[in-house]
């Protein structure tokens, strides 16, 4: 019976990356005229507005490169992906090599680079280019960009850091993202050098940010790494703690490391217990560690990327330990992810939900939303089933 459902699903998810994820980002997202790409997309692939958003050309860049590398040598995945390449290059750099967080459609920079995460999507699809078309400028540019990082990784913000010193705390977006962007760059990078990162991501993840009393994830920590009672110190953000334990996952795979894997697998059923909505089902977006009241106002809704993440993460840790209860986790996200966020009459998934699972916004792509999460959600769940059938 498992054989067959891990069968059914590597197909559910590799038809649809194909058949309908895939389709509609070529069709509706390349700019032709300017290079990079259109992530305004309403429900049927319409752009509403044209502002380009750098941290989004590099994810989509990547995705292209990736599924170049990984899945076919498809000469028109790789031409979409250059497109993205030399926008970020052309347009989405200042003079000291930190990426706008937004350009006009044209590339004329909207806001300035206050956002490490576009630099840390411009280095994944720069590295993953290079892996793809043998381009050497871009490859050095993947590096230059990661070191660049790692210079910012204290002060991400630089001079655009709005908070004062009162009260120090330190994010854990940053090893989280670390942690699988050296694995992105490892074929680009110095042995030693991704050896130290992985050490430094694993420590913070799993021994700094992930509370032994709880078992949960939190977003900000003390530069000590105690607790502080605050709003965002008391704030969780079950998707981000989610998606972070498939990389640990990834990193034990590597490493041989049963117990990280284990250690991850046990997080990521912390996290569901404690978040999944039990009126209405589906996973809260924002929480406050003490169940106090969130400063977050969205914190109620249903989001696509945190869904996705904890199929990925459901997939991976099944695949790697066969344990059960993470197998009735996946099939109760999976009924509630697919019944929601699929449309599959006009293609991709909706992005945002109120709490009780109706469609809050029907746009396919815009600020925050890309092509990111659910190619690359249907990409990684599609290898797991299909290793789970091929070892069963």
């Amino acid at each position: 019976m498992l054989y067959i459902k891990a069968e059914k699903n590597s197909s559910l998810y590799k038809d649809t990356l194909l058949d309908n994820v895939i389709p509609f980002w070529e069709k509706n997202s390349i700019d032709t005229k300017n290079g990079g790409y259109y992530t305004c997309l309403d429900t049927k692939g319409n752009v509403f507005d044209t502002d380009k958003f750098m941290w989004l050309q590099g994810r989509q860049a990547w995705l292209f490169s990736m599924l170049y590398n990984k899945v076919k040598k498809n000469e028109n995945w790789l031409k979409i992906a250059k497109n993205g390449i030399d926008f970020i290059r052309n347009k989405g750099m200042d003079a000291d090599g930190n990426f706008y967080f937004s350009t006009t459609e044209d590339g004329k920079p909207l806001v300035q680079p206050y956002n490490i995460f576009s630099d840390c999507f411009a280095a994944m699809a720069f590295s993953q280019y290079a892996t793809a078309s043998g381009d050497e400028e871009i490859k050095q540019l993947a590096i230059d960009t990661y070191f660049n990082i790692l210079k910012k990784k204290d002060n991400p913000k630089g001079i655009y850091e709005k908070g004062t010193d009162a009260r120090p705390l330190k994010s854990f977006a940053l090893p989280m993202i670390l942690s699988n962007l050296v694995l992105e760059l490892e074929d680009v990078l110095p042995k030693e050098e991704v050896e130290k990162t992985i050490d430094f991501s694993i420590h913070e993840v799993m021994e700094i940010f992930l509370n032994k009393k709880s078992g949960l994830i939190y977003e900000f920590v003390r530069p000590d790494g105690s607790l502080e009672d605050s709003f965002n110190g008391r704030l969780l953000n079950p998707g981000h703690g989610i998606e972070a334990m498939w990389f640990m996952i990834d990193i034990g795979v590597r490493r041989n490391d049963k117990k990280l894997i284990n250690k991850a697998t046990t997080t990521i059923l912390n996290i569901l217990e404690y978040s999944w909505d039990q009126k209405y089902g589906g996973i809260l977006y924002f929480m406050d560690a003490h169940q106090k009241p969130p400063q977050q106002l969205e914190w109620d809704q249903k989001l696509w990327w945190v869904h996705l993440e904890a199929l990925v993460a459901l997939s991976k840790g099944y695949e790697q330990t066969q344990n059960p209860e993470l197998l009735l986790w996946y099939n109760k996200v999976h009924d509630y992810a697919w019944s929601h966020f699929s449309d599959p009459e006009n293609g991709e998934w909706f992005g945002y939900l109120n709490r009780q699972g109706e469609v809050l916004l029907d746009l396919k792509g815009g600020k925050w939303k890309g092509c990111f999460h659910v190619p690359r959600a249907m990409y990684q769940c599609w290898k797991s089933f299909e290793n789970i059938k091929n070892n069963k």
